[in-house]
């Protein structure tokens, strides 16, 4: 059993176990007292911190993304999908990609003072921001820290366009915003399902909205003129891929109008994190669904190059990726949404700045 089992009560997490991560030098090991007694362990909680960063605005020059420059309001995510790609990233905090990552949060409260300043920069120069893409923005702590909403009130008075990737419920909350920003061509939401198996959901991501839930999501922003995408993501081979196209069905008629897809992705601690899930969850599928990801990635269990690690190669990658060409067409989902406005943008005025003559 894992030390972090040994110590608490874990329930509603994904993670089995919490090694140190890799930059670490030692390593923690629960020792029995030899006292033969029974307590009640403590249930784990989420645990917040804070940060002051100095810069907020995130550069990449990936070719295999549709986007320049990103912003996160929080590190960690207590969501807990077991498969998240951002997980090894907690690494650098010196905690550990396991249970630290979903339980042990960071909150950036300084975050849109920081973007409102970067923003105004003289040498800044607009294209669409992008947010969620590492963590997500709506997870439960937004409730009540709120630093997505004013990230977000930022982006809005300076129009500047922005694109936003989440499985939060929380972001109807912010649909007054979201709407405005709609009509001014600034803004599109993607939404990420899984899986339409609400079991499956509830032990894979244990505290992200349940599936139903999220397609409430995608008839709400919808209705309030939001552009949103259906992203099937990940696609896990042998375990979610098979409901492919009734994903995207689902997506379309809650009204997505484009669609995407990504293969499970296993960078660094990621992988035994999910071996160590398959084995306690689908053990008769395990070996299976490893082999698959084995046979796309050149006999690795991941290969981080750049248009590889999205979707794999060979067989039976490209057979996924014909079933999603095939069912789009179908259903009239788009791959890509027409470019947001980026003639809009107006660099904000930081208090004590000389305003503009001409405004």
């Amino acid at each position: 059993m894992d030390d972090e089992r040994r110590r608490y009560q874990i329930k509603g997490r994904a993670a089995g176990s919490n090694h140190a991560g890799r930059f670490e030098r030692h390593t923690r090991t629960l020792i029995d007292d030899g006292w033969a007694v029974e307590e009640e362990l403590p249930v784990l909680r989420t645990q917040i911190s804070v940060e002051r960063p100095r810069s907020l605005i995130t550069y990449n020059r990936s070719p295999d993304l549709p986007f320049d420059r990103s912003i996160n309001p929080y590190r960690g995510c207590e969501h807990g999908c077991v498969y998240c790609f951002a997980r090894p990233t907690h690494a650098y905090l010196g905690l550990s990609p396991g249970l630290d990552f979903e339980t042990r949060l960071v909150a950036r409260p300084e975050a849109p003072a920081v973007l409102r300043r970067e923003l105004a920069a003289r040498k800044y120069k607009v294209a669409p921001i992008a947010i969620g893409t590492n963590t997500d923005p709506y997870q439960p702590i937004e409730r009540d820290q709120g630093i997505m909403r004013a990230c977000l009130q930022v982006l809005s008075d300076a129009g500047h366009p922005v694109a936003i990737v989440t499985k939060g419920s929380l972001i109807e909350r912010d649909l007054d915003i979201l709407g405005d920003m709609a009509r001014r061509g600034l803004v599109r939401v993607g939404v990420s399902v899984t899986t339409l198996d609400a079991k499956l959901s509830r032990l894979m991501e244990p505290r992200a909205p349940a599936p139903e839930r999220r397609l409430q999501m995608i008839r709400r922003l919808s209705a309030a003129g939001v552009p949103v995408r259906i992203m099937a993501s990940p696609m896990i081979p042998a375990l979610t891929d098979p409901e492919l196209e009734a994903i995207l069905a689902a997506g379309r008629n809650a009204g997505a109008r484009t669609a995407s897809w990504i293969m499970l992705r296993l960078p660094r601690e990621v992988s035994p994190l999910v071996q160590e899930w398959l084995a306690a969850h689908y053990p008769d599928r395990a070996g299976r669904i490893m082999s698959r990801l084995r046979e796309m990635h050149g006999g690795k269990e991941y290969d981080a190059r750049w248009h590889a690690r999205m979707r794999g190669e060979g067989p039976y990658a490209e057979m996924v990726a014909q079933r999603f060409d095939v069912s789009a067409k179908r259903l009239g989902l788009r791959k890509s949404a027409p470019p947001m406005r980026c003639d809009l943008f107006r660099a904000p005025v930081l208090e004590g700045a000389q305003m503009s003559l001409f405004g």
